[in-house]
This record gives C-alpha cells, sequence and structure tokens, in this order.
C-alpha cells in the first residue's frame, strides 16, 4: 500500500488520475484532457497497474489529523507540497516531521513531490529545501527520502514518479 498524504489543494488527486493513465500507457504517450477533480474527502483508493498492482491510498488534506489511523500497511509514502504556495509551506513541514517520526512509518520509503512547477510563482527546489531544512529532515530520518519536482497539471516530472513507484514496491511487496 502506497499512501499519497498533503495539504488540502496540492493536487493530489491530480496526480494520482495522471499517474492511472501514465502507468496504462507504458509511461508513454499524451497525457490527453485534464481530468475533473473534487477536494476529497475522505479517502480514494486507486490502482496503478505498471510492473504490478499498486494501490495509493489518497488522503483528503482535511483529514491530516487522522491520517495516522492509515499509516498500517504502509510501504511506500508520497507526500505532496505545492511548490507555488510559500504560505503553506510551513504548515507542510509540521505535516512531514509528524510523518517522518511516527513509529508505523519508519520502514516506509518516501517520496517528497514538489508540485505545481508550472506555475511563474512557484519556489525552486533549493529555496524550499532551505526554508524545511530538508538536509537536516533527511540527516535525522530513519526513512529513505527521495525528492522530485513535479508539474501534475502538465505531466512533468510523473514519469519518474511512477518509476520510484515500481522500484520501491519491487523491493518492498
Amino acid at each position: 500500500m502506497c499512501l499519497l498524504l498533503g495539504a488540502t489543494g496540492v493536487g493530489k488527486t491530480l496526480l494520482v488520475k495522471r499517474l492511472q493513465k501514465l502507468s496504462s500507457r507504458d509511461g508513454k504517450g499524451d497525457l490527453g484532457d485534464l481530468p475533473p477533480t473534487r477536494p476529497t474527502v475522505g479517502t480514494n483508493l486507486t490502482d496503478i497497474v505498471a510492473q504490478r498492482r499498486i494501490t495509493i491510498r489518497e488522503l483528503g488534506g482535511c483529514m491530516g489529523p487522522i491520517w495516522s489511523s492509515y499509516y498500517g500497511n504502509c510501504h511506500s509514502l508520497l507526500f505532496m507540497v505545492d511548490a507555488s504556495n510559500p504560505t503553506q509551506l510551513s504548515a507542510s513541514c509540521v505535516q512531514l516531521l509528524g510523518l517522518l517520526s511516527a513509529e508505523q512509518l519508519a520502514e516506509a520509503s518516501v517520496l517528497i513531490l514538489f508540485n505545481k512547477i508550472d506555475l511563474p510563482c512557484y519556489m525552486t527546489i533549493e529555496e524550499i529545501k532551505s526554508l524545511i531544512r530538508l538536509p537536516d529532515l533527511i540527516a535525522c530520518a530513519k526513512q529513505n527520502i527521495t525528492t522530485v519536482e513535479i508539474s501534475a497539471w502538465k505531466g512533468t516530472g510523473l514519469s519518474e514518479v511512477l518509476r520510484w513507484l515500481e522500484d520501491t514496491h519491487r523491493t518492498n511487496g
């Protein structure tokens, strides 16, 4: 099981829909028109079928206070940050710290997704890493942490996310 977490409005639902379409095309080709999305209230389960079936459980950002009840059986964690919203960054950092310190997630591989890099007001990954002190977080975390810049809207970086999921679930089961 893969958990997809992040604040409200960071683009989690669009990411899952795009990954599902990308996996059905073996990671190649046009993603087509943008699928309709609505803010997730509750949870969505989506299967990505790549080299094997990977189930992604997306939890709505408004469910942050009860995310921990979903940590069991989590092999990997996708944590999404809106790179175009500096005011949300500190709250995302607090959420990430909580995830990284959760004992149930100690064995999970973590992919931090910096989304919305297609917007003109996005912060560079260097700025974000500095503001949230990412090198310090990685040094102190038990988990294996990877980062990637993406645009769920345009599809930038999504093949890297799909490859990470395939590699992670090949080794973690």
